[in-house]
């Protein structure tokens, strides 16, 4: 399907001279409507795989442009180390300390 085209003034036109409106004020955030509070910083199953994704397409990458493989695994462990340290801060730490604190049970318990 074709457009006809669009008809265009012969001389050029000045840019607008009018004022601009004085800016508004925001409305206000209606209550009870968007997500519950603390569910935007949840660490979700979705995330984890985009994670798990993205390290192991970095490991790929890095392995097939002929870097060796200690390379590869000291830059993937500081990258998680850096996403742990992160996740660590974001959240308060207590989630993923008890995270942590229970492997360490399970671990020295023989689960």
């Amino acid at each position: 399907m074709s457009l006809p085209p669009l008809p265009r003034p012969a001389v050029p036109t000045p840019a607008c001279t009018c004022t601009p409106a004085a800016p508004e004020a925001p409305a206000p955030a209606p209550v009870g409507v968007g997500e519950p509070d603390g569910a935007a910083g949840r660490f979700g199953p979705t995330h984890a795989l985009i994670l798990l994704i993205a390290v192991l397409g970095l490991g790929t990458c890095l392995f097939l442009a002929g870097t060796e493989l200690d390379t590869v695994f000291a830059l993937l462990g500081g990258c998680g180390a850096i996403g742990a340290a992160t996740l660590t801060a974001a959240g308060g730490g207590r989630r993923l300390m008890s995270l942590f604190v229970e492997a360490a049970v399970r671990s020295g318990a023989g689960k």
